[in-house]
């Protein structure tokens, strides 16, 4: 009797971990664009900091990128559960913080950049202390755990709509595999992108007359000659996936724009034979454009809000 109740056991454990891998797999390919965009945002969230600290700094978003999701299954769940209605609202709420953010990057240095033209040496005479950095390092990691806050919800909540008609028990280890995998997948690129200048030295530095050393020491200085160019380029798309992401969030709550970016990218497709590959990125950039629009809505608001009490 004991070994038939524990064979059912196994047997319903089996199924279950049948489910979570099917679902993880399903879930996995339907949240890969948001991967891409994570990657971007935090990439660029850790830049700026010195060499030494870049990898203690991933280290730090990637355990608040835990945490993150240490919160957001168990509230996922009970969302799910008890108020289905409001994944929706809280998800647009994170959109607009997101364009909000990044309408704010883009105002805050479009300000600096006017008001306080300074030259080289004004720069350098201008370094913050240690005090100074170590502050800029918190805010950062501050910052990065935030925003990887939202978009991590995005992607639980992606998995969630997949695994919604599920059991409790399916729901709950696919959402954990999701969120352990992408967590490790992004920090690992984070860690690897922001580390890229450093491979790049040790590898030209590599003495030796053999064909492989010289091999080396060409991989490393393109390696070094590409660490800023991609990291300037990750600023740049950071920001921009802030407002592709946010906007999606948005337009996709908000049915009759969603329903307008839809037409828009069908109407592109039934162009030339262009259209097939601009309706792959019309909705990108029409989501692009609602989320800096509503970026710059929600800043106005801010900064009214601010002013109206003195701060």
């Amino acid at each position: 009797m004991a070994g038939a109740s524990l064979l059912t056991l196994l047997d319903d454990i089996a199924s279950i971990l049948d489910d979570v891998a099917v679902m993880s797999k399903v879930a996995a390919k339907k949240t890969a664009g948001v991967l891409g965009d994570d990657l971007a945002l935090n990439a660029q969230q850790v830049t700026g900091v010195s060499a030494e600290r870049e990898l203690p700094v991933v280290w730090a978003v990637a355990k608040g990128s835990f945490r993150n999701k240490c919160i957001l299954v168990p509230a996922a769940l009970l969302i799910s559960a008890f108020i289905p209605w409001a994944v929706t609202p809280l998800l647009m709420f994170g959109g607009l913080f997101l364009c909000y953010e990044g309408f704010e990057k883009l105002h805050h240095s479009y300000s600096h950049r006017k008001g306080q033209p300074h030259s080289e040496t004004q720069e350098e005479s201008e370094l913050p202390d240690i005090k100074d950095l170590a502050a800029y390092e918190a805010e950062k990691v501050k910052g990065a755990i935030r925003t990887d806050f939202v978009l991590s919800a995005e992607i639980i909540a992606i998995t969630l709509g997949i695994v919604a008609d599920k059991s409790l028990s399916t729901q709950f280890f696919t959402l954990s595999v999701i969120g352990i995998i992408m967590t490790i997948g992004v920090y690992g690129l984070v860690a690897a992108i922001v580390k890229m200048d450093d491979a790049g030295l040790y590898l030209s530095q590599r003495e030796g007359e053999s064909a492989l050393t010289q091999m080396n020491r060409k991989l490393g200085f393109g390696l070094l000659s590409a660490a800023p160019v991609l990291m300037k380029s990750l600023t740049i798309i950071g920001t921009a996936a802030m407002f592709m992401v946010g906007g999606g969030i948005l337009t996709h709550g908000l049915h009759m724009i969603g329903e307008q970016i839809h037409h828009a990218e069908q109407a592109v497709a039934a162009m030339s034979f262009v259209g097939p590959v601009l309706a792959v990125l019309t909705p990108s950039v029409l989501n692009g454009l609602f989320g800096v629009v509503a970026g710059a809505v929600a800043l106005a608001v801010m900064t009214g809000i601010q002013k109206l009490r003195g701060e």
